[in-house]
């Protein structure tokens, strides 16, 4: 492990620097360390026992920050790497380690670019010498006993993989990179070790998945697993604060014992009322007992909370108020609620390589953050403000069961069937009419809101409530730093204000500056799971959609260019 002064944010730790993931540093690469290797003591609880419970743990804790010896353990990796002059490839020990720098041209080494990965979340150095030393036509072509020393060179000619060669001294053949990232050409040479280089002294696991060569600061090298949760009434109020603080010592007590400490700590901080302490205790006993609960669960009591809204108190972390719907959009909107405050915690509970994690059954198993299983998972917390809508049941439900809906819900369903066959992954369910209407309205909705309300459109997120009878959507901003509350979101969420986005938002999803290419295309996007969606009209930065921009249909909302009457917003 190593201590080094490069600087991220805390929420950084979560979503993109993850456990397991490559931080770079200058012209140096680290792997950041497992839950193990992190210091307890130093990372503050965060509170949030619906999402704890649901993912098996007892609290979750914040990423160290501010101290002096270092905040978040790390190791190199990967630990290939070569010197600029004299193009030595090696192992870094290999070389001068403590200044890491090539003992014979005194120059600072650089760490590999490439790095090899399978689908279990794996990762180890890319096979330099299984590469090169490759038999040809099954023939060994260099001396056994001969010494290896590798030399990464280029050519000089392009930056194509072509152009960098890797010779070794035994006199074999130099070989140069080309096609080293087609999908089995490093498994030809190597098959996987089963090294997690993130949980320094844990054994190798046995592994039949291939390896892939992959370029250290690619987006699929690491991929977050990551669930998050509002904190909805009970669980919002300082009262619930304070027990979910003293829960390990409440637990065992009595409720005249806990009614004797909540009396006390009432005469120091008005803020907690004693009946409401014992209240959420019985309701944290009673969910402790209970089972644990799905994400499609907790998502179901957020739908429920925001539907019936929230006024509370001033210290309260959720105040979600229903505002009247402007009777020009009240045919397809039944509600719309001003969310003036919400609170986020976001919890990373393992990671993915190669392929994106997901619920569904083609998901790769996620990689573990420790060697042994802890009590805690890392989590921030952010605040942050939004606009809640739900749709009509009615006039959704009715579009539903149009032809017009089964015809377009029926192309992503054969695209779906065709990504299965075509890439041998396990088929996945088809998104039904309701998500794919509530999901592509979300977006048209977010890119609308985010040209009034004074964010940029990547601070914006969604959360889409669309299984069953849910019928709704959350646009909000939930950030770590001051662009989280700037109080220009939930403004918007006024009747005139709101009929103005929404009618905008209708407007332009009519036209797309692609068209007619965009409303007559076919599937497209990733995986072509998305029919009329482009960067023009409705994808998203990624950080702000649920889905990777995934199950979207312009059409569905604003029908088909030459009969638009199929469309679920015709006549806003």
């Amino acid at each position: 492990m190593k201590a080094f002064d490069a600087r991220v944010r805390q929420s950084q730790l979560i979503s993109t620097f993850g456990v397991g993931s490559i931080m770079p540093a200058g012209d140096k690469s680290y792997v950041v360390c497992g839950l193990d290797e992190w210091d307890e003591r130093l990372c503050a609880p965060v509170e949030e026992p619906r999402l704890a419970r649901s993912l098996g743990v007892h609290v979750f804790r914040a990423p160290a920050s501010g101290s002096r010896r270092g905040d978040v353990p790390v190791a190199r990796f990967p630990t290939f790497h070569y010197c600029p002059d004299c193009r030595r490839l090696d192992s870094f020990w290999k070389f001068d380690a403590t200044r890491m720098v090539c003992p014979d041209c005194v120059r600072e080494l650089t760490p590999s670019r490439f790095v090899a990965c399978c689908e279990n979340g794996h990762m180890e150095d890319f096979p330099y010498f299984n590469w090169v030393h490759r038999p040809v036509d099954g023939v060994i072509t260099w001396k056994e006993g001969s010494t290896h020393k590798m030399s990464l060179s280029t050519r000089g000619t392009s930056s194509s993989l072509g152009d960098i060669i890797v010779s070794c001294s035994c006199g074999v053949r130099p070989r140069d990179l080309e096609g080293a990232f087609s999908r089995h050409a490093v498994a030809e040479v190597k098959s996987c070790s089963g090294a997690r280089p993130w949980l320094p002294g844990a054994e190798p696991e046995t592994c039949a998945q291939p390896l892939r060569a992959l370029q250290r600061g690619s987006s699929n090298v690491w991929f977050g697993a990551v669930r998050s949760s509002i904190s909805i009434p009970p669980w919002s109020s300082p009262s619930a604060r304070y027990v979910t603080r003293h829960w390990d010592v409440f637990q065992h007590q009595t409720d005249d014992q806990i009614r004797a400490a909540a009396i006390g700590s009432a005469a120091r901080d008005r803020t907690i009322d004693v009946e409401a302490v014992l209240q959420v205790t019985r309701q944290r006993r009673d969910v402790e007992a209970a089972s644990v609960p799905t994400e499609a669960e907790l998502r179901a009591e957020e739908y429920m909370a925001l539907r019936d809204g929230n006024v509370g108190g001033a210290t309260d972390a959720f105040h979600c108020q229903q505002v009247d719907v402007d009777p020009s959009i009240s045919d397809v909107v039944a509600q719309v609620s001003k969310v003036s405050r919400l609170r986020e915690v976001r919890a990373l509970h393992g990671f993915a390589r190669v392929s994106p994690t997901g619920s569904s059954s083609d998901a790769p198993r996620l990689a573990s953050l420790s060697i042994k299983r802890l009590h805690w998972l890392p989590a921030v917390e952010v605040f942050g403000e939004g606009v809640f809508v739900r749709l009509d049941p009615d006039a959704l439900q009715r579009w539903e069961e149009t032809p017009f809906a089964s015809q377009r819900i029926g192309a992503l369903t054969e695209a779906v069937r065709r990504r299965a066959q075509e890439s041998g992954a396990n088929a996945i369910e088809p998104p039904s009419p309701r998500f794919v209407a509530v999901h592509t309205v979300a977006h048209a909705v977010l890119k609308e809101l985010s040209l009034d309300a004074g964010y940029p459109t990547g601070a914006l997120r969604e959360r889409i409530f669309a299984d069953g009878s849910q019928a709704g959507f959350l646009i909000y901003t939930a950030s770590s730093d001051a662009a989280g509350s700037l109080g220009g979101l939930a403004a918007l969420a006024e009747e005139a204000r709101f009929a103005a986005v929404f009618e905008s938002a209708t407007s332009r999803s009519g036209w797309c500056s692609n068209d007619p290419v965009c409303a007559e295309s076919g599937p497209s996007g990733s995986d072509g799971l998305n029919l009329a969606a482009c960067h023009a009209c409705l994808l998203l930065p990624e950080t702000s959609c649920e889905e990777r921009n995934m199950y979207l249909d312009r059409v569905s909302l604003v029908g088909d260019p030459r009969d638009s009457s199929g469309g679920l917003l015709t006549g806003i």
